[in-house]
């Protein structure tokens, strides 16, 4: 009998996250790791796509597990894809990593139909307490020193809500997320991380 290989589940708060996604819709996921989300998204909800990665142990993940990927640099844009190439572009735990995080914003909004973003909340309340105290926070969303943090930016909902704004990009949706749980009253302090969901205004 052949042995299947075994599924990972992803983690509630990326369930919650898939959710978002139309069943049936083409996918582009920006730094999709090792293809956790997307899989789910391909065989629980329909979907077909590709996922873009630079690690080359996460492009290995994602080939064993079937997922299109693509090896690309996202600090070199996404000029590879025109306009509305997909339904959904996933922005999923990258922004803070990208030092073009505002070209790379626009350029989701310009690819997909839609774009779901979603990053670290450095304005929840164990953070602000953490600094309040003269400390960098180490939380289980933001879990590196400030010495070794891949990084390079924090930000929160509402840092975010100005960024849309000044991009022209009409927010359809936003919540925060704790444990899996969506936090939709006072998101900004309540919850570890923050989601959007934008398009072209």
């Amino acid at each position: 009998m052949t042995e299947q290989p075994e599924v990972h589940q992803p983690s509630p708060d990326m369930l919650s996250i898939a959710r978002l996604v139309p069943r049936g819709a083409r996918v582009l996921d920006l730094g999709c790791g090792t293809g956790e989300l997307l899989a789910h998204l391909i065989r629980d909800r329909g979907c077909s796509g590709y996922g873009v990665e630079l690690n080359d142990a996460n492009v290995q993940a994602c080939v064993a597990r079937g997922v299109n990927v693509l090896q690309l640099n996202l600090e070199e844009g996404l000029t590879v894809f025109g306009d509305h190439s997909f339904d959904v572009v996933l922005q999923i735990d990258t922004l803070q990593h990208l030092r073009n995080a505002e070209v790379m914003l626009r350029e989701t909004a310009r690819v997909g139909r839609i774009g779901i973003v979603a990053f670290p909340n450095f304005g929840h309340w164990p953070n602000r307490l953490a600094v309040l105290r003269g400390r960098m926070p180490v939380t289980k969303v933001l879990p590196y020193q400030w010495y070794d943090t891949p990084n390079i930016r924090v930000g929160t909902l509402q840092d975010f809500e100005a960024l849309a704004v000044k991009n022209q990009l009409q927010v359809l949706d936003r919540f925060g997320l704790q444990d899996g749980r969506e936090i939709r009253f006072m998101p900004n302090a309540r919850a570890s991380r923050a989601v959007f969901k934008v398009q072209r205004a």
